[in-house]
């Protein structure tokens, strides 16, 4: 079981950049495949980036080279370091942890998560 609250959204202007956080409480952190996804009005769900037990990281195509994800373990706490921010990057971002233990991919499958935050709103004008 685990708890994920985000924080750091916000706006911005285009080009810009915004750190996303999202704070987990419960257990297993570390060996929890962690992502982040993110939905627009009109637009299906999109997983953005992922990372894993040991520090592999995926991203969604659209986001590749502008992202990154990370995490420290020690503090519980994920991170999305977004650069470059395009006004279609506005969106509702969601943190998501998966099943302690459970492999996942780093091609991001909403299936493959089942504990999620509140969401943070980010919002990049042109």
């Amino acid at each position: 079981q685990v708890q994920l609250v985000e924080s750091g959204g916000g706006s911005v202007q285009a080009g810009g950049s915004l750190r996303l956080s999202c704070a987990a409480s419960g257990s297993s952190f570390s060996s929890r495949c962690m992502a982040w996804f993110r939905q627009a009005p009109g637009k299906e769900r999109e997983g953005v980036a992922n990372i894993i037990r040991t520090g592999r990281t995926g991203y969604a195509d659209s986001v590749q080279g502008r992202f990154t994800v990370s995490k420290d373990n020690a503090k519980n706490t994920l991170y999305l370091q977004m650069n470059s921010l395009k006004p279609e990057d506005t969106a509702m971002y969601y943190c998501a942890a998966g099943v302690s233990g459970d492999y996942c991919s780093t091609t991001i499958r909403t299936r493959e998560y089942r504990y999620w935050g509140q969401g943070t709103q980010v919002t990049v004008s042109s």
